[in-house]
């Protein structure tokens, strides 16, 4: 049945013929369907990477398939979500190896984007601890992939945006717990320098991200909040919380009820969210003890928080470029500040090295950005396009809805070597999308 679909930027919004199946055999027969189709998570990519004038659903399809508690090896299908995940692999005392800022995500969804986390210059992303994964190829044949077994699909396909065929049942592995705690360091930096100088003098801590205010200008321009973790030792622990150090967060959630008008987010309210944001660390340094879920999920507690967007919804931007171009990072926040599109969530995170055929992450400074679609903001994005090539980096095809072809090719320097695996696999462009079409991926198929 037709109905409207988006992701969860709420932009673009289009018409879609949504399908969902529970047993392989349903799959089977809605691959062999005349058409195209994109496979589909939960949604919670930003832009156009899973719509499609016909989708396929996975939600359905989530059973745990096996977990190995001594060695942390969890085996599932496709459609679970990291949230089903964790209330599993938690008490057992593990933990996701790497995990994006929600917990609302599809395992195959994490696959297809290879999802990074704050933990990136540590522990590398998702592919790193993928072992192996079933694929289901357009023309309806199942074959495993693995790093020594169909090793260009199973290249392509992590972070390859879902184009190489469905997935239906992943193993990966895990990373033992003592506690479900996170001891966190938050430390307030005056400027954006002196942010850099924190990362630095911070590297060897598996987990880090700076929230920064993009407007403030002058001797303050980029102040920030450092943010870091550890996951906490039973030792680490009050005694209280020994008694039961693998326990679950509380479910705690509030709603988002409505879109809030266009009028509503603008420089000034951004302004004074940052300030607060900012000042509520009384603190030069803050070091406690908190659960895992305000650490790694904090907007998870609101729900449809993207509804402060409003109905015209929103773009996030997200680029990295290396470490050596810092100045590129300081001229990009100037641009910003100087049109006066100040994002409430600007997270900036530091990348490892990462070999891969098409996943976004690269050794540098991974910066992400929501702006409001307004009139004149893709004009704008296209010229931060121009300084982000200009310095050497690329954009995130997750988080994308807007990027040019040119953008995508001068970016990935293995741009070729995926499409001639996707034009293998892929012959007659049965699975594309509307991202795949725009960035010339299977257009002409």
């Amino acid at each position: 049945m037709k109905q409207q679909i988006a992701n969860w930027g709420n932009y673009p919004v289009m018409e879609s013929d949504e399908e969902s199946f529970v047993f392989e055999d349903q799959l089977n027969a809605l691959v062999q369907k005349d058409g195209s189709f994109i496979p589909r998570g939960n949604g919670r990519c930003y832009g156009d990477a899973s719509l499609g004038e016909r989708t396929i659903s996975t939600l359905k399809y989530d059973k745990i398939l096996s977990f190995d508690t001594e060695k942390g090896v969890f085996e599932s299908q496709s459609g679970i979500t990291l949230d089903q995940i964790l209330t599993v692999i938690v008490p057992a005392g593990w933990f996701l190896p790497v995990t994006p800022g929600t917990k609302f995500i599809t395992i195959g969804g994490a696959l297809g984007s290879d999802v990074h986390g704050k933990n990136h210059h540590v522990d590398g992303s998702i592919s790193n601890h993928v072992i192996d994964f079933d694929l289901l190829l357009p023309s309806g044949e199942l074959i495993i992939c693995s790093s020594t077994e169909n090793h260009d699909l199973f290249e392509a396909t992590l972070g390859g945006m879902g184009l190489t065929g469905l997935v239906t049942r992943i193993k990966f592995t895990l990373k033992k717990i003592e506690t479900s705690l996170i001891r966190q360091k938050q430390i307030k930096a005056a400027n954006l320098q002196e942010l850099i100088g924190l990362f630095e003098t911070y590297k060897d801590y598996t987990y880090s991200v700076a929230w920064i205010d993009c407007l403030k200008k002058g001797e303050h321009f980029g102040r920030s909040i450092l943010m870091l973790g550890e996951h906490a030792t039973l030792a680490e622990v009050s005694e209280e919380d020994r008694k039961d150090p693998l326990k679950l967060p509380k479910n705690k959630q509030i709603t988002f009820p409505v879109n809030l008008p266009s009028w509503a987010l603008n420089s000034l309210t951004v302004k004074a969210f940052n300030f607060l944001y900012y000042t509520k660390n009384f603190k030069k340094e803050i070091n406690n003890i908190v659960s895992y879920e305000p650490f790694f999920y904090p907007l998870d507690a609101v729900l449809h928080w993207n509804r402060m967007y409003g109905k015209k919804g929103f773009v996030q931007y997200q680029f990295v470029i290396p470490l050596n171009a810092k100045v590129g990072l300081i001229e990009i926040l100037h641009r910003i500040s100087e049109e006066g599109l100040g994002s409430f969530l600007a997270v900036l995170k530091v990348f490892g090295k990462q070999d891969s055929m098409i996943s976004f992450p690269k050794e540098g400074y991974t910066l992400a950005l929501d702006f409001p679609v307004r009139k004149g903001l893709l004009r704008f994005l296209d010229e931060l396009d121009q300084l982000v090539l200009k310095h050497n980096g690329r954009l995130y095809m997750s988080k994308d809805a807007r990027m040019k072809p040119a953008m995508l090719v001068a970016g990935y320097p293995e741009l070729e070597k995926f499409k001639k695996i996707i034009k293998k696999y892929n012959p007659d462009g049965k699975v594309r999308s509307v991202q795949s079409d725009r960035l010339l991926l299977t257009a002409g198929n």
